[in-house]
């Protein structure tokens, strides 16, 4: 209870509702166009875009790796891409950035999207079925 004597949600303000998961992601979802693997695949080639592989260590060493996707760790991905940070890549040049978040199947990489487009990267999107359709896509992995 507050002051006044209302409540307060888990979910942050006042009057918010929790919502699940799903619902989360279809919020964080629209907006921003999401990038299907083969579209991901040319605007990397093309120099177009960042990729960006999120997916924790375990999956990596079963799955492989994006030969051209740099690897950052969730807990430190708005770290490294935000232009403005002390402890930023050096691919992290400016907002402007095209940045594609992959994780192991589309759906953590929905919501670190969304932060990063709180963080002022209005470009940033994330890969519609992850690795795993990337790779089902038979674009190139390594080991």
């Amino acid at each position: 209870m507050s002051g006044d004597g209302s409540t307060r949600s888990q979910a942050g303000g006042a009057g918010e509702q929790p919502v699940g998961i799903d619902e989360l992601l279809r919020r964080v979802r629209e907006g921003y166009e999401r990038i299907e693997p083969k579209e991901a695949y040319d605007a990397a080639q093309a120099g177009e875009a960042l990729l960006v592989d999120i997916r924790y260590a375990a999956l990596r060493e079963r799955d492989g790796l994006i030969p051209s996707a740099l690897v950052v760790e969730r807990n430190e991905l708005e770290w490294r891409l935000d232009p403005q940070g002390s402890h930023r890549l050096p691919e992290a040049t400016s907002h402007e950035v095209r940045v594609v978040v992959i994780c192991n199947e589309g759906y953590a990489s929905s919501l670190a999207a969304a932060s990063l487009h709180q963080l002022g990267l209005g470009r940033a999107t994330d890969l519609v079925g992850g690795f795993q359709a990337w790779k089902a896509a038979g674009l190139p992995v390594t080991s």
